[in-house]
């Protein structure tokens, strides 16, 4: 499963997502936001908004194939990276919240395969260029992050009121951690195009690690934070295929 073109990659999310909705998987959710993000993406290439269009659409599918695989992976019985195992795991738990499971996938995503794709299509000498244009997808994916939080709203009434009560707080919630993620990608893309190709295999296992810790959290936060959760846990639909369809539209 692999893809050439951000058609190809919206093309394969669509057949994911489906196969998801048709086979009641919570893996789907993921799909979904990712979908939408790449979506964004390619809007901003078509629209000019990056200084170098091509290098940004190869740097979104060279990102996107590292979750294609490990989906692929994970579909096989084969062992993708230990913080996508956790995501692709936490599906068969019913405690957590649609929230918690899109959490888990862009946790995996971003902060261990964006650093290593920003680096796979860079060299020492031009990933400075490649910054300007890799910050500006955190403006892009801000932009539809209010539709998101209406989607979970659909999904879970108090999501609404909650977003009611603070808006500017709950429709962040997953911007904040979209971009302080894509921060810490970057960082680690600079580490990994200064270190090397040889270096790959050890950065990437050590950034595992710390990743499918930041997952664990994810799936066992405080004390207030878990009683919130439970709270819209017991709240949300219980049809993952509509579920799934809200998160698509």
């Amino acid at each position: 499963m692999q893809a050439y073109t951000i058609e190809e990659v919206i093309t394969i999310l669509d057949k994911i997502i489906a196969d998801c909705k048709a086979g009641s998987s919570r893996l789907g959710y993921f799909a979904s936001l990712y979908r939408k993000m790449t979506l964004g993406v390619k809007e901003g290439i078509d629209k000019g908004l990056f200084e170098d269009g091509p290098r940004m659409e190869k740097l979104d599918v060279v990102f996107a194939n590292r979750y294609l695989k490990a989906y692929d992976q994970y579909s096989k019985g084969q062992q993708p990276t230990a913080s996508w195992k956790t995501a692709f795991d936490a599906v068969q738990k019913d405690e957590l919240t649609v929230m918690q499971h899109l959490l888990l996938g862009m946790n995996a995503h971003i902060n261990l395969d964006l650093g290593i794709a920003a680096a796979e299509v860079s060299t020492p000498d031009t990933i400075a260029a490649l910054q300007a244009d890799y910050n500006k997808i955190n403006t892009i994916i801000a932009g539809f992050f209010g539709a998101v939080q209406d989607c979970l709203s659909k999904i879970a009434f108090p999501m609404y009121f909650i977003k009611r009560i603070d808006p500017d707080t709950t429709t962040a919630v997953l911007n904040f951690s979209i971009c302080k993620a894509r921060e810490t990608a970057w960082n680690n893309a600079l580490l990994l195009v200064t270190a090397g190709p040889e270096a790959l295999p050890d950065i990437t296992h050590t950034t595992d690690t710390l990743v499918n810790t930041v997952a664990q959290r994810i799936q066992s936060p405080g004390t207030f934070m878990a009683l919130l959760l439970k709270w819209i846990r017991w709240s949300e639909g219980r049809d993952i295929s509509r579920n799934i369809g809200f998160l698509n539209e």
